[in-house]
């Protein structure tokens, strides 16, 4: 199944050469389940022509505020619509979940309560999931018709599924450990408050589920469909 990779950031030049881009890291963790990927640079403005090019798309993360005024944000709102219209499946990711949700009605902001930063303990149906988060935007009014499916009290809307069209996750199943220390040592210096870095960094090294969430999104894509 072809995969195609709406890549809307990119990661910190000094972590890239071992960590690669962010289409790379999701390449790596859905490595393994049938999927092969094609990337799109949507925040350089390279777009898909017809949203039939890929059986599936997913949107990566961002540095970037999906409320902000970028020059690729209309039009990949647009594209968004157009792809869960034609119900082919859609995840996003971080950035992804958001601009997802704000496409279909729903509203993004720069959260009062702060930062999540490293691993987060989120609610999935009764299960415990820990994945690595890195965010001070949230989906604060979830759009009609989306379902929550994963929160815990900091992000109440912290994965959605929208039917069998999108599955989205504001966590980064995706970021091994090393690349939020990473983050740390370079994006979070004097941006992110000591102590949460500094709680992070007790947790580093710790069990997390991204292969479970991995499994998922990957079934998200293979299920059947009419």
């Amino acid at each position: 199944m072809l995969i195609g990779i709406l890549q809307t950031g990119q990661s910190p030049d000094i972590l890239r050469a071992e960590a690669g881009d962010y289409p790379d890291m999701f390449a790596r963790l859905l490595a393994n389940h049938g999927l092969t990927f094609r990337t799109y640079h949507v925040e350089a403005m390279e777009f898909p022509a017809d949203v039939q090019e890929c059986e599936g798309w997913l949107i990566t993360g961002s540095r970037h505020g999906a409320y902000e005024d970028h020059p690729f944000i209309k039009p990949l709102e647009a594209l968004i619509r157009e792809i869960i219209a034609a119900g082919v499946p859609l995840v996003g990711i971080c950035f992804g979940h958001q601009i997802i949700a704000q496409a279909m009605g729903g509203t993004v902001e720069k959260f009062p309560g702060g930062w999540a930063v490293g691993a987060q303990d989120y609610d999935f149906g009764g299960e415990t999931v820990t994945l690595n988060a890195w965010h001070q935007d949230q989906v604060t009014r979830r759009p009609e018709g989306a379902e929550v499916v994963g929160c815990n009290a900091f992000c109440e809307n912290a994965a959605l599924v929208y039917g069998d069209r999108a599955f989205t996750v504001q966590a980064h199943p995706e970021f091994p450990d090393s690349f939020v220390e990473g983050l740390m040592n370079t994006r979070g210096k004097g941006v992110v408050p000591d102590p949460l870095m500094e709680a992070a960094r007790t947790r580093l090294g710790q069990p997390n589920q991204s292969a479970a969430i991995a499994d998922r999104i990957a079934e998200f894509f293979l299920k059947p469909r009419s």
